[in-house]
């Protein structure tokens, strides 16, 4: 589980005030498929919200505490039924770069 400071806690949770639950665990809990979304979206958005539809606070606290543990992320904020939860977007060395821009054309090229 990353730890993070105060000041980093801080300003991870006035980033995310705006933002939407983009994961939701129901019925059927934390299942592997629910982790696997988890993590897609950390690898995309780096925080995320995760809405729990559960009534006991002790279940959504375990909750938090699995998928910081099992996807190496820091726990920002459990408030109500939402759990904010960041991970740093990881380093791809093998990300294609972007094609270079073609040459800008003056008029002296032209002639």
């Amino acid at each position: 589980m990353l730890q993070i400071s105060s000041e980093q806690r801080r300003q991870l949770r006035a980033q995310a005030h705006a933002l939407a639950p983009v994961v939701s665990i129901a019925r059927h809990g934390l299942s592997d498929a629910v982790l696997k979304e988890i993590d897609a979206s950390l690898k995309a958005h780096e925080l995320i919200k995760i809405r729990v539809y559960n009534d006991e606070r002790a279940a959504r606290e375990g909750h938090l505490t699995t998928i910081c543990e099992a996807l190496n992320a820091a726990p920002v904020q459990h408030i109500g039924k939402l759990l904010v939860v960041w991970r740093p977007r990881p380093k791809d060395t093998n990300a294609r770069k972007a094609p270079p821009k073609p040459e800008r054309r003056t008029k002296s090229s032209y002639q």
